[in-house]
């Protein structure tokens, strides 16, 4: 592969990190299909076990990205009602305040939805910081998985 290509690679690579972490573009997707690309040109042993490796790394954090923030957000006693209506106002908010909305409407729809459950501040506020530190968690348990998989995409460009 060229030093053109392989330097698109990481454009995308990049871009799917920072997709991640400001929840836009989807981020493990742009990784993984930029790392298969990479690898069907490139072709060769250690081009597949890259591949393998990322793959690997992007589908075992995805699975851990739904599971343990959602148990801890069941240990703490917040519906899934909340989630969802916390998440379609993150939705309206995206568009309302591009980026930064999506994190507002998910709070302010968390915290609505908690308030009418609970009566009372005390309890709504408790039951959004859980969601709301749920929801960093699975970011970094996915940029965890994509920095693994971005890590040996990169060490296979510069060591092969």
């Amino acid at each position: 592969m060229s030093t053109g290509a392989e330097v698109l690679v990481g454009l995308v690579i990049c871009v799917g990190l920072l997709g991640i972490v400001l929840p836009i573009l989807p981020g493990t997707l742009l990784i993984f299909g930029a790392i298969a690309v990479w690898s069907v040109v490139t072709g060769g042993a250690a081009a597949w076990t890259v591949f393998a490796i990322a793959a690997l790394a992007l589908v075992v954090t995805a699975i851990v990205k739904y599971t343990w923030p959602g148990k801890r957000l069941q240990q703490a006693g917040v519906p899934n009602r909340s989630l969802i209506i916390g998440g379609l106002v993150g939705i309206v908010g995206f568009f309302v305040v591009p980026v930064i909305g999506l994190v507002l409407g998910f709070l302010l729809g968390m915290y609505v939805s908690e308030i009418q459950r609970h009566r009372t501040h005390a309890g709504a506020w408790r039951s959004t910081v859980a969601a709301t530190k749920a929801a960093g968690l699975s970011i970094l348990v996915e940029l965890f998985g994509a920095l693994i998989a971005a890590g040996a995409w990169l060490g296979a460009v510069v060591f092969w």
